[in-house]
């Protein structure tokens, strides 16, 4: 009886590794599927032109803001963006490094 065991259980190992193989190799050729369209869709880099060469120079998105009438004490925001559009570093060197100038 032993012995039956034995044989069925290796079949059975067999089929078993036979079942797994069609299923690795279904898993194996969607990540292949994958990793292509992760590439062949990624967006290419298009090379910076600067605007000025040979210095920084800050580019600013508003430049004119209307709030409208302001009560006095009533708190308003406002966002700029800001650019760097020449091809050297831009660095604030001197405090502070934003001026606000109010009434302008």
């Amino acid at each position: 009886m032993p012995k039956l065991k034995r044989k069925i259980s290796k079949k059975q190992n067999i089929l078993h590794k036979r079942n797994q193989l069609p299923l690795f190799l279904a898993l194996g050729g969607i990540a292949v599927l994958l990793i292509a369209a992760f590439f062949a869709f990624q967006k290419k880099a298009t090379p910076y032109t600067p605007e000025v060469s040979g210095t920084p120079s800050l580019k600013v998105d508003k430049e004119r803001v209307d709030l409208g009438e302001v009560k006095l004490g009533q708190t308003v925001q406002v966002s700029f963006g800001l650019k760097n559009v020449g091809d050297q570093p831009l660095k604030f060197s001197d405090v502070p490094y934003v001026e606000v100038k109010e009434g302008c």
